[in-house]
């Protein structure tokens, strides 16, 4: 086994990634392998842990780097890349197809948001450091290794387990109105019934790492709650492909040329966010897709433990649509229980 040996690109440790890789990046083909990041424990004094990963390639053309599990408890992605990783040859496109499935391996095996090794957020460790924990290892390697390789980067993401979505695609403002055009290209051309712009994705998420290689990123909020939905799944699915096609990897089909129309939204700052008041049991007073308005209870907080306490109501701050509800019931001080998205111009 030979570890690709890339400078680091910004990365909080800097120097080379530790992780092993056996795939040739450069190769036609379809190749399948496992990325090993070393961990020595107890139980395994030479161990890794081994990350799957897949390359198709047929030719020269764009790169698309398709990703999912970046959260573990987000599982639409997951499904539709590893369908993606056993349905696509090479024969069927031109250009590059790089599929990492379960990006933050850990959390993906646990069904949790964050990995249980270290209780890293990959979605906000990047640029990572090659010599920190799993998790920052993985982001470090993502940025310097795949991000690097891509011309579009597509992060499968959903509401997980305390959120459920709307089917929504979504991508960052730009300070460049050229790249923010291409982007919402992009987001139109996934297929999701929401498109919105988000004001920033912050530089440690993945939307970061994008933005220093220069790179398209196009993030996805696809269903949640903990479950695979059935439409959920298959936007990602479709969406993949919609992509691909948009970018001249693999040739048009019904799934573009009779696609749905997508809704474009914005997402802003705080406001567009309702948070819970206080510890207790919300019971909701609105659901997905409805329309409320700046100072309309979103819902209220009870106390079970204390009949007799009075409720605390919750207010939208804004106008706008429920775009993202709160699933479970129990919340503390804190908690989103919805966000909204406003149409935009």
């Amino acid at each position: 086994m030979a570890a690709i040996n890339a400078t680091a690109n910004g990365g909080m440790g800097g120097g080379k990634t530790r992780i092993g890789c056996e795939i040739d990046f450069d190769a036609d083909g379809k190749q399948v392998a496992w990325l090993k990041l070393p961990f020595s424990v107890h139980r395994s004094a030479y161990g890794h842990i081994a990350i799957p990963i897949a390359c198709i390639r047929n030719g020269k053309g764009p790169t698309l780097l398709a990703m999912s599990g970046n959260h573990g408890d987000e599982y639409e992605g997951q499904i539709a890349t590893t369908k993606l990783i056993r349905d696509l040859e090479p024969k069927d496109i031109k250009g590059r197809v790089i599929v990492l499935p379960a990006a933050n391996f850990p959390a993906a095996m646990a069904g949790m948001r964050t990995s249980p090794i270290d209780q890293g957020n990959l979605n906000r460790t990047f640029p990572g450091d090659p010599d920190g924990t799993p998790t920052w290892m993985i982001s470090h390697f993502i940025e310097t290794e795949l991000v690097s390789r891509a011309d579009v980067i597509l992060d499968l993401h959903s509401g997980g387990s305390s959120l459920l979505y709307i089917p929504s695609a979504l991508v960052a403002v730009s300070k460049d109105k050229g790249r923010t055009r291409k982007l919402i290209a992009l987001a139109e051309a996934f297929g999701a019934p929401v498109g919105y712009v988000n004001v920033g994705g912050g530089d440690r998420t993945s939307t970061g790492a994008a933005e220093r290689a220069g790179k398209l990123r196009l993030g996805t909020e696809l269903g949640g709650a903990g479950m695979v939905g059935i439409d959920a799944k298959k936007f990602a699915e479709d969406g993949i492909r919609r992509v691909m096609e948009h970018m001249g990897i693999a040739p048009k089909s019904k799934l573009t040329t009779a696609k749905p129309k997508t809704r474009m939204m914005d997402v802003g700052g705080d406001d567009y966010y309702c948070y819970a008041p206080d510890a207790g049991l919300f019971e909701p007073y609105a659901d997905l897709g409805d329309m409320v308005k700046k100072g309309q209870k979103a819902g209220v907080v009870q106390f079970v433990d204390n009949p007799l306490r009075p409720p605390v109501p919750a207010y939208f701050q804004r106008d706008g649509m429920v775009l993202c509800k709160r699933v479970p019931g129990r919340v503390e001080r804190g908690d989103c229980l919805f966000h909204l998205a406003t149409d935009r111009d």
